[in-house]
């Protein structure tokens, strides 16, 4: 089996995580937006318990399939369609969330902050969320405004962008703590992409 096969197109940053030991066997994991399951290959093939939600039916068909040719013990019960903002899942229910590429579709800050407590509200105390996300850290005067916190980007997408400061300011009205800096990615200026990290208090 090649590295491929093996990890699929895993998020670089979370296959950091995994390396330092922070997703293990045991935990109940969930990929909240999980798109066609690029994050999830290792975790499937290797028996973890993943469960997967999307707003999308095409892509938790995608990850179905995925999961019924790799997942050794895969039950049809992990994996819905839900959107981010309104989850059918209980509260406390998982140790580890992965949200990649998601929260910058949020349509203005009511959606995004709804968005977040939804994640924070079915994670287990003690447990930890792992966040990727468009920010305008870095390319600041690169950002066109559209009104309700969207941009226009140089690289002609639109998003929801966040700052630093909106990341901290959240962690703090989560009563969160971050298990690791905050890092940002800027693509040749034409992006950025940060990555936000927090663990609930127990």
């Amino acid at each position: 089996m090649n590295l491929k096969e093996q990890f699929g197109d895993i998020d670089i940053y979370l296959f950091d995580q995994l390396l330092k030991g922070r997703i293990t066997p045991g935990m109940r994991i969930l990929d909240a937006g999980c798109g066609s399951g690029r994050n999830l290959v290792y975790l499937l093939r290797n028996g973890y318990e993943v469960y997967a939600v999307d707003r999308s039916e095409e892509a938790i068909d995608a990850v179905q399939k995925l999961a019924m040719d790799i997942a050794p013990d895969w039950s049809n019960e992990r994996i819905r369609v839900d959107a981010v903002e309104k989850m059918s899942f209980d509260d406390h229910y998982f140790d580890f969330i992965i949200s990649s590429a998601v929260l910058h579709f949020a349509e203005n800050e009511a959606h995004f902050q709804q968005m977040v407590h939804e994640l924070w509200r079915v994670l287990k105390p003690g447990g930890r969320m792992f966040v990727r996300l468009a920010s305008s850290i870095g390319i600041e005067t690169k950002v066109k405004p559209l009104g309700n916190e969207r941009y226009k980007l140089p690289d002609g997408s639109i998003r929801f962008l966040v700052d630093e400061e909106r990341l901290q300011k959240t962690t703090e009205e989560l009563k969160g703590i971050l298990f690791e800096p905050i890092k940002t990615v800027n693509v040749a200026d034409q992006r950025c992409m940060s990555t936000w990290c927090v663990r609930k208090s127990m």
